[in-house]
C-alpha cells in the first residue's frame, strides 16, 4: 500500500438501476444503488441514512422489506439487514436483472428466463430457493405482482407477450396478446384487474388483465421506449410516465388525454416513476445521477419540484479543496458548479445560475442549453468570502470568465471581459493573496487585471520589450500571484514564463523552457514554481533566482493535473498512464507512485494533508484517498512509500472501507478512515535511540498533572439539598441525589443474609480487592511484558485512573497487620518496575512522566518510609537522569545541557 489509501467517494446519487421504496411506521425510504453499493434515504427530507457495503460486481436490480436488502449483482443476490450481509443466493446460472418482494418471498429473474423463488425468513437454515419457473423461448423484461391475485405474478417479455404465472403451482395461467413490440416496464393500478404496460415504441397500454381487453393507449410524443410507470393513489386519476429522453408525461386517465409534460426532469431516460401512498407527490430517479420529488399542488395541476439531490451528471474536469479541507468545489461536464461536503452529506449543493429554469421555460430551451459553458479553470480566495465574489471561473469557448460568491452559493453580478484587440476565450485565472483582484490570460496571448470587488479592469500587462500589443506570442496557460502582491507569473504555450511587477504591469525578468507548456502551479510560501511541458517532464524554478532546481521524470503520458502540498514538500502529479506520483521537493526523488484502473483528470490535496481528492475518466464522483502517515501516526518516510515501484490500488468505494453511514435506522457512530494492520505494526517500530510519544491528545495526559485545579473546579457550589420528609408510615433511606428512596421490608432470610455479609466485609477489611487495572498489572509482570497493561490504562479517564492509585494508598499505619505483607506495597513496587521497564524502553514518554508525577505524589510518603521501594524509586531516578540527559543532549548539542526538567516534580521526597 501507498502513502494514500482508498477512504471513500462522494457525489453519488444513483445510477441506471430503478429504485425500491419501502415505509416504516411513519417513514418512507427509498432503497437507490450507487454502482457496487446502494444507499438508503429517508424521503421526507431525502436525508441520507445508510450506505450498504461495497459487493464485487455492479447492482443490477433492488428489492427492500423492513430491515432486509436484497441487491443482485452479476449471478448472485446479498441479502442484508441494514448494512450487514446475512446470506447469499446463488442458484442463478446468468445475470440476474429483476428482483420482486413477492409476500414472504423474494423472486429473482435472470437473462435466461429463469425465475427463482427464495424464502427470507429464516436465512440461517435454508439458503436454497424453494421454486424455480423457467419461461421456455422467452427473455423477461420485466415482471410485477397484480392487487388481489394469489400467488400470480405477470411477466414481461422482450419478444413483446404478457404473460401470467402462478408462482405456487409453477404453470403458466394465461398469455396476453401482445403489441409486437418489447415490454419495457408493467405495473399495477389502484382500479382491480387493470395494469399499464409501457414498450419500447413508445406507447402505453392500459390493459383489463380479466377480460384481456384494452382500455386505453396512450403514446409519448418523444421518440424512444417508456422507462417507467406509475399510478397516483390519493383518489386523482393520473398516470404518469417516463421516457427515455428524460421528459415525465402525467396522463389524465378519465379524460383520455395528456395533462402535463414535465420537460427537463431529468437529462438522461428516467428509471423509475413512485407515486406515495395516498399523497399527491411523485418521485423519479434518473441514469442523470439524481433522485427528484414532485408535488401536484398548484391551482392548475401542473406539479413543481418540491426536493432533489443530485451530483454530477458528466464527470468533473476540475476539483479544489476548499473552507481548511471540509469542502470540495467541483466543475463538471455538465454544465454544473458543485459544492460538496466532505464531512455531512446534506451540505452538498449546486452552485445558482439564476433562474435557470425560468430561463429555459421563457426561451423554450433545455436547462442545460441556457447554463453557462463547462469550466476549464477557477482559482477562490477564501479570505473576501463574507465581503464580496471569491471565485472566478473560465469557461470553454467563452471570452469573459465569471464571478461567484460562495457565501450566498450564487454567481456574481459581474461579468470579467478582457478588452483585448481581437476577443478570444479566457483561458486562465488566478485571485491574488489579497482577494481584491482577478488576473485574466487569453487563447490569444492577452493578461488583465480586474477588481473583483466591483468588476472594473485595472489595467493590461503588455510585453513592450518585443513590441508586442500583449503578453505571449501564444495561449496564456497558467497565471499565478505570490504571497505579497509584488510579483505576478504568466506562461505562454510556447515555452515563455514571465514574471511582472503586480502593480506596475511591467516585466521585470523571463525565461524560456525550450518546448510547449501544457499547466503550471505556483507555491506562494516556498516561491517555486512547478511546470510540466510536452516532454512529460515536470521542472521546478526558484522565481527570485531564476533557475531551474529539481527536474522530476517518470510519467509516460499526458500529465492531467498537479498539486503542491501545503507545506510546500511534496508535489502530487496525475498522468492518463493511470498512475499519480508523489515527489519529494527536498529530497529531489519519487517516493511513491500508486496506479488506478481508471486515469486520474484532476487532483487536490487538503490543506491539512489528510485527504486527496480525485477526478477520473467516465466517472461521476469525487474519489477520496486519506493520507496513512496521518492517521497511523508514522512519518513520510515509513508510511509505506514505495519509492520507484507502482503500486496498484483499486479506486474508494462509496462505502468507506467496511464501515457505513446509519443514522435513522439505529444511532450513528462515525469512524475515522480505516487503518490496516500493516500500518499498525509499522507503528509498533520504534526507531533506535529516540524516544516514542503516546499520540494520545494533548488535554488526555495533561489533566493527570493538573487534576487537582480540575477538581477544584468542578467542586459543586451548593451543598446537597436536604429531601423533603417521606410519609411516616413509609420508611425511608438518606441519599445524596434528593430523591426520597423507600427501604422496602426485607425477609428473616435476607435479615440473616445481610448480617452475614457485613461480618465478611469486617472480616476482610484488611484485604485488598485486586480490580481489573491490579490484575493487569499482575498479569502484565507475570509475563514481563507490560503492552496491554500500557494499552489499558491509556483507555482510562483521568479521573479513573487517579482512583485506582489512590486505592493502593496506605492511610491507617497502626494498623494490625504488618507492614512489610500490605498488599498495597506489593502492588506499589510493581508499579515502579513498571516504570523502570517503560522508561528504559523509550516508549509513550509523555504519558509515563504525568503517571509518575500523579503516582509520587499520591505515594511518595509511602515510598520514603519503606526502604525497599526507595532503592527500586532511587533506580528509576537513576535511569530518569540518564534517559533524560540523553534526549537533551540529542535536542541540544550543547556544552552545558540544560538542567533536566521533568526530574524537579517527579523525584522531590527522595534523599
Amino acid at each position: 500500500m501507498g502513502v494514500f489509501e482508498p477512504f471513500r467517494a462522494i457525489g453519488y446519487i444513483t445510477t441506471n438501476v430503478p429504485f425500491s421504496i419501502q415505509r416504516l411506521g411513519t417513514e418512507t425510504f427509498v432503497t437507490v444503488s450507487v454502482g457496487k453499493a446502494f444507499q438508503i434515504y429517508n424521503c421526507a427530507k431525502l436525508n441520507l441514512v445508510l450506505v450498504g457495503p461495497q459487493l464485487p460486481k455492479k447492482i443490477r436490480a433492488l428489492a427492500s422489506y423492513r430491515d432486509y436488502t436484497f441487491a443482485a449483482y452479476g449471478h448472485n443476490i446479498a441479502v442484508f439487514k441494514r448494512a450487514h450481509q446475512v446470506a447469499t443466493w446463488s442458484s442463478h446460472n446468468s445475470k440476474v436483472n429483476h428482483l420482486l418482494l413477492f409476500g414472504e418471498n423474494v423472486l429473482s429473474v435472470d437473462v435466461e428466463g429463469n425465475i427463482f423463488i427464495w424464502a427470507f425468513k429464516g436465512l440461517d437454515q435454508n439458503l436454497a430457493p424453494i421454486g424455480h419457473i423457467l419461461l421456455e423461448n422467452n427473455c423477461p423484461s420485466c415482471i410485477m405482482h397484480p392487487d388481489t391475485y394469489l400467488n400470480k405474478v405477470i411477466v414481461g417479455t422482450q419478444e413483446g407477450s404478457l404473460q401470467l404465472w402462478n408462482v405456487s403451482t409453477k404453470k403458466k395461467l394465461h398469455e396476453f396478446k401482445g403489441w409486437k413490440s418489447t415490454i419495457c416496464c408493467c405495473v399495477s393500478s389502484p382500479a382491480l384487474d387493470v395494469v399499464a404496460v409501457g414498450c419500447s415504441d413508445g406507447k402505453i397500454h392500459v390493459h383489463n388483465i380479466r377480460f384481456d381487453e384494452e382500455i386505453v393507449t396512450f403514446t409519448h410524443s418523444t421518440r424512444g421506449s417508456v422507462t417507467a410507470l406509475s399510478f397516483s393513489t390519493d383518489g386523482q386519476p393520473l398516470l404518469a410516465s417516463g421516457g427515455w429522453s428524460g421528459v415525465i408525461s402525467i396522463w389524465n386517465l378519465e379524460k383520455r388525454r395528456l395533462q402535463t409534460v414535465i420537460k427537463d426532469a431529468h437529462d438522461c431516460s428516467v428509471v423509475s416513476l413512485h407515486f406515495f401512498a395516498n399523497e399527491p407527490v411523485l418521485m423519479s430517479s434518473s441514469a442523470d445521477n439524481s433522485i427528484k420529488m414532485w408535488i401536484f399542488d398548484t391551482s392548475d395541476g401542473d406539479p413543481r419540484l418540491l426536493r432533489f439531490r443530485s451530483g454530477h451528471s458528466a464527470p468533473p474536469l476540475c476539483i479544489r479543496f476548499y473552507a481548511n479541507g471540509r469542502h470540495i468545489l467541483s466543475a463538471g461536464q455538465d454544465r454544473a458548479f458543485r459544492l460538496f461536503s466532505v464531512v455531512q452529506d446534506q451540505q452538498s449543493r449546486e452552485l445558482s445560475q439564476r433562474h435557470v429554469s425560468k430561463r429555459a421555460k421563457k426561451f423554450r430551451l433545455k436547462e442545460t442549453e441556457i447554463k453557462l459553458k463547462p469550466v476549464i479553470a477557477f482559482d477562490v480566495a477564501e479570505i473576501r468570502e463574507r465581503d464580496w465574489c471569491n471565485v472566478v471561473t473560465c469557461h470553454m469557448d467563452t471570452s469573459q470568465a465569471y464571478v461567484w460568491r460562495l457565501q450566498n452559493f450564487v454567481i456574481g453580478e459581474h461579468i470579467l471581459t478582457p478588452r483585448a484587440e481581437n476577443p478570444t476565450p479566457v483561458k486562465s485565472c488566478a485571485i491574488s493573496v489579497c482577494g481584491n483582484f482577478a488576473v485574466l490570460g487569453t487563447a490569444g496571448g492577452w493578461v488583465e487585471r480586474f477588481n473583483l470587488q466591483s468588476g472594473i479592469s485595472r489595467g493590461s500587462y503588455v510585453d513592450m520589450l518585443e513590441r508586442r500589443t500583449c503578453a505571449h506570442d501564444g495561449e496564456v496557460i497558467g497565471i499565478a500571484s505570490d504571497s505579497t502582491n509584488t510579483i505576478m507569473i504568466s506562461a505562454g504555450y510556447h515555452g515563455d514564463v514571465k514574471v511582472w511587477d503586480f502593480k506596475a504591469r511591467e516585466m521585470k525578468s523571463r525565461w524560456e523552457i525550450g518546448c510547449s507548456l501544457v499547466k503550471i502551479i505556483y507555491h506562494r510560501s516556498n516561491g517555486l514554481l512547478a511546470t510540466v511541458a510536452d516532454d512529460l517532464v515536470i521542472r521546478l524554478f526558484d522565481v527570485v533566482a531564476l533557475r531551474m532546481v529539481r527536474k522530476f521524470e517518470g510519467h509516460t503520458d499526458r500529465i492531467t493535473d498537479m498539486c503542491f502540498s501545503e507545506d510546500g514538500k511534496w508535489l502530487l502529479t496525475s498522468s492518463m498512464d493511470g498512475t499519480f506520483r508523489i515527489w519529494d521537493v527536498i529530497l529531489a526523488k519519487q517516493i511513491d507512485a500508486i496506479s488506478v484502473d481508471v486515469s486520474i483528470t484532476a487532483l487536490s490535496l487538503s490543506p491539512n494533508m489528510d485527504v486527496l481528492a480525485t477526478t477520473h475518466v467516465d466517472q461521476n464522483g469525487v474519489y477520496l484517498w486519506v493520507n496513512r502517515a496521518m492517521f497511523s501516526g508514522t512519518s513520510s518516510n515509513v508510511s509505506g512509500g514505495s519509492g520507484k515501484e507502482i503500486v496498484n490500488v483499486e479506486l474508494p468505494s462509496v462505502s468507506c472501507a467496511e464501515d457505513s453511514i446509519d443514522n435513522d435506522f439505529e444511532k450513528a457512530n462515525v469512524n475515522p478512515p480505516h487503518v490496516h494492520d500493516a500500518s499498525r505494526s509499522i507503528l509498533d517500530q520504534q526507531i533506535p535511540d529516540l524516544v516514542t510519544l503516546s499520540l494520545l491528545p494533548r488535554s488526555q495526559w495533561q489533566s493527570l498533572i493538573n487534576l487537582d485545579i480540575i477538581k477544584a473546579r468542578n467542586k459543586p457550589i451548593e451543598p446537597p439539598k436536604k429531601p423533603e420528609n417521606a410519609p411516616f408510615f413509609l420508611p425511608s433511606i438518606p441519599s445524596l441525589s434528593g430523591e426520597i428512596l423507600f427501604n422496602p421490608k426485607r425477609s428473616a432470610d435476607e435479615e440473616m443474609d445481610a448480617q452475614a455479609g457485613e461480618m465478611e466485609k469486617k472480616r476482610k477489611k484488611t484485604d485488598i480487592t485486586v480490580s481489573l487495572f491490579l490484575h493487569s498489572l499482575q498479569s502484565s509482570a507475570e509475563e514481563n511484558t507490560f503492552a496491554s497493561f500500557t494499552d489499558y490504562i491509556k483507555g482510562l479517564s483521568s479521573s479513573a485512573l487517579d482512583m485506582e492509585l489512590r486505592m493502593l494508598q496506605i492511610i491507617d499505619d497502626h494498623d494490625a497487620q504488618e507492614p512489610d505483607k500490605r498488599p498495597e506495597l506489593y502492588f506499589i513496587e510493581l508499579l515502579l518496575d513498571y516504570f523502570i521497564h517503560e522508561i528504559s524502553c523509550r516508549n509513550n514518554f509523555e504519558f509515563i512522566q504525568a503517571v509518575i508525577r500523579l503516582f509520587l505524589k499520591i505515594h511518595g510518603e509511602t515510598i520514603r518510609c519503606q526502604s525497599g521501594l526507595q532503592d527500586k524509586a532511587r533506580k528509576l531516578l537513576e535511569l530518569q537522569s540518564a534517559e533524560w540527559s540523553y534526549a537533551l543532549m540529542l535536542a541540544f548539542p550543547l556544552p552545558t545541557p540544560p538542567p533536566p526538567f521533568p526530574l524537579a516534580f517527579c523525584f522531590p521526597l527522595l534523599p
